[in-house]
């Protein structure tokens, strides 16, 4: 058999041991450090942002940022519902209750038709939400001048998840500068990794010294270990932050790298009348984090058939995340769809995630291709 080709693996750069051996010098191992310092003002510069907070994942920053809002039990929370289940998990921390909102059929980003019909039932029925969380998915930026005008006229802010959009655009401004907070993600799959990681962004410094303050266990101003409010463990040590400041060297190649991906997977699969890619708006450039497509199923093809083929070739290959509002956890939530359908559920049904990373050669993209081509015969 042929080697495995895997979704998204890890891509290192050579860079990454110079900086651990910076680390190793200075025996700073422990969390904390100057490494985590440099490596969030770099962020931070490269986002066009004030200031950067990292932490141990995107979830946690996303958890952070809640807390930022005052979001508490009982709440309401708008979030996309085709997403990750990491961007809603921290919304049940707080006690809070999500209401998923439907995709936009252009984007599959949040729809703003779906955001208005959710705004309409929380003004009737006197249930403003304390925050709206909008996912850039798979690395393609939401329509923000339209969602953020909506949130805006409601009062609510908007914590914006790019963990899967580092690198990606909206009408030439960096994904991760558009809500009230903003978060990363560094996983191992990420188009950069700290193995694990996140950060949390925003231009309001006192919200971020308030979060470096829980996120280090609450921890009071005091000689002896003295605290006055519930912490938490989720600051990045001094050794993963080397790491990510290695990897941020190499972003915008990594970016480029997985835009050719997608390139070819389009010139050599468009032909095939059974599949369409995810679109991307004129409004924005994704880092194509992920290639992923949609079968039309005419002829009894399904996207698991095709999974299942694929891997039977030593190719890994996923559905598209399950919508929010199908998973049993959120069985009893509201959720508002675009059309008198859900666009979410018919991507998700239809769609699938192709070996997209950005050390994926032309020999092994053409094992892929050839395949798929092979499967539709």
């Amino acid at each position: 058999m042929h080697k495995f080709i895997y979704l998204s693996p890890p891509h290192m750069n050579g860079f990454e041991q110079n900086y651990i051996d910076e680390v190793f010098e200075s025996n700073w191992i422990a969390p904390l450090g100057p490494q985590v310092t440099a490596f969030e003002k770099e962020m931070a510069s490269y986002i066009g942002i004030n200031g950067a907070l990292a932490v141990n994942s995107g979830t946690s920053a996303i958890h952070l940022a809640l807390k930022l809002l005052n979001v508490t039990n009982n709440d309401i929370v708008f979030c996309s519902s085709l997403t990750f289940i990491g961007s809603v998990n921290p919304v049940l921390y707080e006690g809070a209750i999500p209401v998923f909102i439907d995709a936009d059929p252009f984007t599959w980003n949040m729809s703003p038709v779906a955001l208005e019909k959710a705004f309409s039932w929380a003004e009737k029925n006197n249930r403003i939400p304390k925050a709206t969380i909008i996912v850039d998915l798979y690395g393609h930026s939401a329509d923000y001048d339209e969602l953020l005008k909506i949130c805006a006229r409601y009062g609510v802010p908007v914590i914006e998840d790019s963990a899967e959009a580092l690198g990606s655009t909206y009408k030439d401004k960096k994904c991760g500068a558009f809500g009230n907070y903003s978060i990363l993600s560094f996983n191992g799959n990420k188009i950069i990794t700290t193995s694990g990681g996140g950060m949390l962004l925003s231009r309001d410094g006192d919200s971020l010294k308030k979060a470096l303050f829980w996120a280090t266990q609450s921890r009071d101003e005091a000689l002896w270990y003295q605290h006055s409010e519930a912490g938490y463990n989720y600051r990045m040590s001094n050794m993963l932050a080397a790491i990510g400041r290695a990897q941020l060297i190499s972003l915008d190649e990594r970016v480029n790298a997985r835009r050719k991906v997608f390139e070819i997977y389009k010139r050599e699969l468009e032909s095939l009348h059974d599949i369409t890619f995810m679109p991307e708006s004129d409004y924005g450039k994704s880092n194509r984090w992920l290639t992923v497509l949609q079968l039309q199923q005419k002829n009894g093809k399904s996207p698991i058939d095709l999974i299942n083929y694929l891997s039977s070739q030593n190719i890994e290959s996923r559905p598209v995340w399950k919508p929010m509002h199908l998973q049993p956890l959120f069985s009893e939530c509201t959720y508002f769809t675009h059309f008198d359908f859900s666009v979410s559920d018919d991507i998700f049904l239809n769609g699938i995630c192709l070996p997209s990373g950005s050390s994926l050669t032309e020999m092994d993209q053409s094992r892929v291709t050839s395949a798929i081509k092979y499967f539709f015969r």
